[in-house]
């Protein structure tokens, strides 16, 4: 497995298995499977509603702790006349205890919105605590993520954002790159929007390799340092995607590749106002 360094000295699996989507009764089965098959990097948050199911299958995995690499997310804290900064301490010690675990290698910050200097200074003091190894943000867009890095202490380990073959996010990793943040990519599939299993393009270079279209846009990924987390529930296509270390892309391969790019996202915009306000008015306890 290739690791990649994150800005305090982390190491972070290049390659992980997420649950989002994972009903939480086929979690626990879904992880133990691809744990069995090889991952050791998981991805959950805690708005999935599925982190006490990836903590059982941790346990019953019998792996040890260090051989593991944890993330989970906070949701947008919702303490008007409260306190964000004790609330989101509160988050972690749930999804901690959910999890099952001591200590977290990797809490992002789901939601750019709501108090999250808040949040983030919470965070900082985890990470000083040795509760979170690396601290990060999810769905930052650039503008938001150079003010964030510009007005604390720690600069964000990882920015996991949507990132696929159309919606290729160059400009935002090279940003990234400047600033000492590690771009991860979200629905690396796109959930198969586009048709992007039966993509012309991709389809072609999948046979040049003898790999799946799957398997192509994986190698995209990680030939591009972007950390990727494929969610898949059938143990077959979980060895799958993990097998994407024996080939390379050619250069030529790469460039037919970017373009796909459509420059816009698939799903959401969250400087979309009626999307602002449809995260910001969900709660998740």
């Amino acid at each position: 497995m290739k690791n990649v360094t994150l800005n305090n000295g982390v190491e972070m699996p290049i390659l992980g298995f997420g649950v989002f989507q994972i009903p939480e009764e086929e979690t626990q089965a879904a992880v133990e499977a691809a744990l069995a098959t090889g991952y050791r990097h998981l991805d959950t948050a805690a708005s999935y509603g599925n982190e006490e199911a990836v903590g059982a299958a941790i346990k019953a995995s019998g792996i040890n702790r260090d051989e593991l690499f944890i993330t989970t997310k906070l949701w947008i804290q919702h303490a008007p006349t409260g306190n964000v900064y004790n609330d989101t301490k509160e988050s972690f010690q749930n999804s901690l205890n959910r999890l099952g675990l001591d200590y977290l290698d990797l809490y992002l910050i789901h939601q750019p919105l709501g108090d999250y200097y808040s949040e983030w200074r919470a965070m900082q003091d985890l990470n000083r605590e040795g509760l979170s190894r690396a601290i990060g943000v999810s769905n930052f867009h650039p503008d938001r993520l150079v003010d964030l890095i510009g007005h604390n202490e720690i600069v964000p380990a990882v920015n996991q954002i949507e990132t696929h073959p159309f919606h290729q996010r160059a400009s935002d990793q090279e940003l990234m790159r400047e600033r000492g943040v590690q771009i991860e990519s979200w629905g690396p599939f796109a959930e198969g929007r586009n048709n992007l299993f039966t993509d012309p393009v991709l389809s072609v270079i999948a046979d040049e390799q003898d790999k799946s279209v799957a398997q192509v846009v994986l190698r995209w990924l990680i030939q591009r340092d972007v950390v990727v987390i494929p969610k898949s529930v059938r143990p077959e296509r979980m060895a799958q995607n993990l097998d994407v270390f024996d080939f390379t892309l050619t250069e030529e391969q790469m460039n037919q590749i970017a373009t796909l790019d459509t420059g816009a996202s698939l799903f959401f915009d969250h400087r979309d106002p009626a999307m602002v306000s449809w995260l910001g008015n969900r709660r998740y306890s």
